[in-house]
């Protein structure tokens, strides 16, 4: 490294065992993971706190009651959201932060929509899961294809 001039900074450098305490990277938590199903243990990635935290806070950001854009520029925007983060966070154990990510998009957007149409109460009829997730096109991360595509090689 110091042929190329680099240098590593000491303040954020250290040395964990990854089988005993879990580690931020790049936006992953990598570390001991427990497998549902039967409660075994094993060594994995998935998206950290802190990366989850953020998409919610860019969903927030972007459904604000100031927003006067049409719903389709919104949803537009939304999605190429949605779908950038999970293209990059498509590996390792996704779906709880997935999970966590649709509950907080579809708040949002039902709270948004609430606010616009200026319907009394919570929204949830008019702004029911379907509606939101189906005819006003909101993506679904769930709904996002999970494993190798068909192409690969297995």
């Amino acid at each position: 490294m110091t042929k190329l001039g680099l240098t590593l900074n000491e303040a954020k450098t250290s040395l964990k065992d990854a089988r005993t305490e879990p580690f931020d990277f790049l936006g992953y938590s990598f570390g001991p993971h427990r497998f549902r199903k039967d409660g075994h243990w094993y060594l994995g990635a998935s998206p950290s706190k802190k990366s989850v935290q953020r998409i919610k806070t860019k969903i927030g950001d972007l459904l604000v009651p100031g927003n006067k854009e049409p719903w389709h520029v919104v949803c537009i925007q939304l999605n190429r959201l949605l779908r950038g983060w999970s293209g990059y966070f498509g590996y390792g154990t996704r779906l709880p932060a997935y999970r966590a990510v649709d509950n907080h998009a579809y708040d949002r957007v039902r709270a948004f929509l609430r606010k616009r149409h200026k319907v009394q109460g919570r929204g949830t009829q008019r702004f029911s899961d379907d509606s939101v997730f189906g005819d006003l096109c909101v993506l679904r991360l769930r709904r996002v294809h999970i494993g190798s595509p068909r192409w690969a090689s297995r």
